[in-house]
């Protein structure tokens, strides 16, 4: 067993600064993209706003004058706009006051990503004629005396889908819609490069999720990979290495090598996702480590970016990448891809895998201390074994299907590395948090849909099922 790691204070503080360290050499990618402008998947979200009336009303009262209602609508949605300005573009404030006017107005909608449609009396164009002809994610802001519409919103939804309502006097509501509206965006957009041997099992799951959702999939191989991995600079990666390395805690078994070749690895990647104009990547990692066909061990390349608001998902996981794209780009969580470990007799489980990124409490805040590791299940490569927050809520999810998402929470009890003195730091995989749940007995009994859950901090629950309502999946709570 190898030796624990003992570490002291100055090394805890020190590790702090190791994600600004390393950026000055591999952040070089993103900072260009940056000065270029918002990649596509990072551009607010375009929603059509469309009001309905009619040419003659009864209520709120005979008397309305419909169109001063709606240039005082316009007012509030344009501060609710400038609040989210780099996350909502609002397009559109038709009044359309006949079903007659409907198709015409469908046709100009151009490139948004859904519809709020603000009905201002009763009668009005029907809620369902605008669903039926978008065919987009429609949202009904139904604010008081305006109209009944929002009683068959749940009938609509069941038969059709992808419509939810928001009834209320709050212009402050519609921020929780925001970063459902910023996540269809982001799928929408975003492009996933997959590296398998054997893709037909997951591309069948690509096509569904690209019919779902409009995500883009691009299936690679080794020999891809094997190919690029030359031709990442090796000095750059060896500087990046070596700066990443002195923010680390400690660095137990990994050579300098193996992490050179982890940093060139993702020099690589940036390169090729730059190239392809992606996102997110993910491999079918244990085959090609198990069989020498990987230039170099990914899980480092994974933890970065990460925490760049970028995705890197271990084992050619489609599921769980959509997953983190998903919630990810809702709530600036990044996620952490588990296998999950359950203990009855405590009521716990426990969550371990070799990828974990640095920033789990959030995108914009401070770093997890970290090691850095060989592979647990391997014993060779370089990995980040992070030290995650503890006492806080998670969410536990996962895409069962593109239809269906699967979803818990917990309390994050402890985490499980060497440096605490944990007797699981040497079981299972690296990065581990130990979790306290309601009902493990259930969960267990009922447990589908594959080995892994991805969590993320804080509970998202509410926001999940808002998403679940305007994108069209159904959302199951597991326990």
């Amino acid at each position: 067993m190898p030796k624990r790691a003992r570490v002291t204070r100055r090394q805890f503080a020190c590790t702090m600064c190791g994600a600004w360290l390393a950026s000055r050499y591999c952040g070089s990618s993103l900072k260009a993209a940056a000065a270029a402008g918002p990649q596509p998947w990072d551009q607010p979200a375009v929603v059509a706003k469309v009001y309905l009336s009619a040419p003659t009303v009864h209520w709120p009262n005979v008397g309305l004058d419909v169109k001063k209602e709606v240039a005082e609508i316009e007012a509030r949605l344009a501060e609710v706009e400038r609040k989210h300005a780099t996350k909502l573009r609002f397009t559109g404030g038709q009044l359309l006051t006949g079903a007659d006017q409907v198709e015409a107005w469908a046709k100009s909608l151009g490139g948004a990503d859904a519809v709020l449609a603000i009905p201002a009396s009763q009668p009005s164009v029907p809620v369902a004629a605008i669903v039926d002809a978008a065919k987009l994610p429609t949202l009904c802001f139904s604010r008081p005396y305006a109209g009944h519409q929002w009683s068959g919103i749940a009938a609509l939804r069941k038969k059709v889908g992808r419509v939810d309502v928001l009834a209320t006097s709050s212009y402050g509501g519609l921020d929780a819609y925001v970063p459902v509206w910023r996540a269809m965006h982001h799928l929408r957009h975003s492009k996933v490069l997959v590296v398998a041997q054997s893709p037909a099992g997951r591309q069948t799951l690509a096509d569904g999720f690209n019919k779902q959702f409009g995500t883009t999939f691009r299936f690679l191989t080794y020999d891809d990979l094997n190919a690029a991995f030359p031709k990442a600079d090796a000095q750059k990666a060896k500087r990046a290495a070596e700066e990443f390395t002195r923010g680390a805690l400690k660095v137990v078994e990994p050579t300098p090598k193996e992490i050179h070749d982890a940093f060139r690895f993702y020099l690589m990647v940036e390169d090729m996702l730059e190239t392809e104009k992606a996102n997110a990547i993910t491999v079918d990692c244990f085959p090609g480590l198990l069989g020498k066909k990987l230039p170099a061990y990914p899980c480092i390349s994974w933890s970065k970016l990460n925490d760049q608001g970028r995705y890197g998902v271990c084992e050619g996981d489609v599921r769980s990448t959509m997953t983190q794209l998903l919630i990810t780009s809702a709530t600036g969580m990044p996620g952490f891809v588990s296998d999950p470990v359950f203990d009855l007799s405590r009521n716990e489980v426990v969550h371990a895998h070799c990828v974990a990124a640095t920033k789990m409490g959030g995108l914009n805040g401070p770093s997890s201390p970290y090691l850095i590791r060989h592979h647990l299940e391997t014993a060779e490569g370089a990995v980040l074994q992070v030290l995650m927050p503890v006492g806080r809520t998670i969410t536990v999810g996962e895409f069962a299907d593109p239809a269906k998402f699967l979803v818990s929470t917990a309390e994050v009890t402890g985490t499980t590395a060497e440096v605490t003195g944990s007797p699981d730091a040497e079981r299972g995989c690296r990065s581990k948090i130990r979790t306290r749940v309601t009902d493990a007995e259930k969960w267990i009994e009922n447990y589908s849909s594959g080995l892994h859950r991805v969590i993320f901090y804080g509970d998202h629950v509410a926001a999940i099922e808002r998403m679940g309502r305007l994108m069209g999946f159904e959302v199951v709570k597991e326990i």
